[in-house]
């Protein structure tokens, strides 16, 4: 069985799902249900009766430690983090708290477990720590895209509170052999994301006749990642990858933001328009935030060389299938948006069971 944290947020609840479509293992998902954390986006994969749920903290010891000895993992895959920039420019100690120490926790109890396995099953097992491009910090409009060997550079609280737990993770394999592997992703976009983030916020603003806030000239650049094929790199890095690598997972969608914002509403026109006016009339150039890194790129070189992954969606097929999914679901986006699935939450998983 696999073991996976923070599964009830947006990357996490895909892999899931996508994880559900090709293997019948059972998975137990670890979430601390946070505001991004949203039972409700797995309620179809809990009703196959292939997936648990438990409310808990990466940082509790004793039920990190529980759940591996319950449930003895072949895997542990770690989707947990405090994940928005501008939240840990306002809040950074959450940030440290739930990426560093709580991937240190998981670490030692993960270890304490593999320490005990025969052999066989110590050489299988594996401890996949889900990371971000944004811990090499920034590129020109000229420089070569992140590799797995660029100089971490983070520039952010978020970025370097993830910083931190990817040297954890490595050192936690070159110091006591624990077969870990990293991922490094670029800019994820798709269902269930959480709608502070760049493209649903737009999507939903627009749709709400509010204005689409723009940082500084909205020519700081993304590579876009499907997150299901972001999920599919997962899968396979769990299945190929050589313990103690890194692989870097990119879509090769190097967009403006400002692109990003545009195609929304050209999209938005199309699919629903306004009864007067453009979505793009919306567009308002608000103040750069603090620490905004100009340009983030991956090169996939090597997943694709070692693993043989490459993305199956482009930015346009991709983009129009978020897009029509925040059309098509306004009862999920209600429900979190209002926080009403808090009081369900609290109804389903105010305690929490092994």
């Amino acid at each position: 069985m696999l073991l996976i944290t923070g599964a009830a947020g947006f990357i996490g609840a895909n892999y899931v799902y996508h994880y559900l479509e090709h293997s019948d293992e059972p998975v137990v998902v670890l979430d601390k249900l946070t505001y991004a954390g949203n039972a409700q986006t797995l309620e179809a994969a809990i009703a196959t009766g292939r997936v648990q749920l438990v409310r808990g903290d990466i940082c509790d010891r004793a039920l990190v430690r529980q759940l591996i000895e319950t449930h003895r993992p072949r895997a542990l895959l770690h989707f947990a983090a405090e994940s928005h920039v501008d939240r840990s420019i306002h809040g950074p100690g959450d940030f440290v708290q739930t990426n560093v120490i709580g991937t240190f926790s998981l670490l030692e109890e993960t270890r304490a477990y593999w320490s005990t396995l025969p052999s066989a099953e110590k050489d299988t097992f594996r401890f996949l720590h889900v990371s971000t491009d944004e811990v090499y910090g920034s590129l020109s409009d000229t420089d070569p895209a992140f590799s797995e060997t660029t100089p971490y550079q983070p520039n952010s609280p978020y970025s370097a509170s993830k910083a931190g737990s990817d040297h954890l993770v490595r050192a936690w394999h070159h110091t006591y052999g624990l077969p870990v592997l990293t991922t490094n992703c670029s800019n994820n976009y798709g269902p269930f994301q959480f709608p502070e983030k760049l493209i649903p916020l737009m999507i939903l603003n627009a749709l709400e006749g509010k204005p689409l806030p723009v940082y500084g000239d909205g020519k700081n650049i993304r590579d876009w990642l499907y997150v299901r094929d972001h999920c599919e790199a997962i899968r396979q890095v769990l299945a190929k990858g050589r313990p103690g690598e890194t692989y870097n997972v990119g879509g090769k969608n190097e967009l403006k933001n400002i692109e990003v914002v545009t195609g929304i509403c050209a999209l938005l026109d199309e699919l629903r328009p306004r009864s007067s006016g453009k979505y793009a009339d919306l567009i308002t150039y608000v103040k750069d935030r603090p620490g905004h890194d100009r340009r983030y790129a991956i090169d996939p070189t090597k997943i694709e060389a070692e693993i043989g992954w490459t993305p199956a969606e482009t930015f346009e097929t991709g983009f129009r299938k978020t897009v029509r999914w925040y059309l098509d679901n306004p009862a999920w986006i209600e429900a979190v948006r209002s926080g009403a699935y808090r009081t369900w939450l609290d109804t389903q998983y105010g305690q929490t069971t092994v």
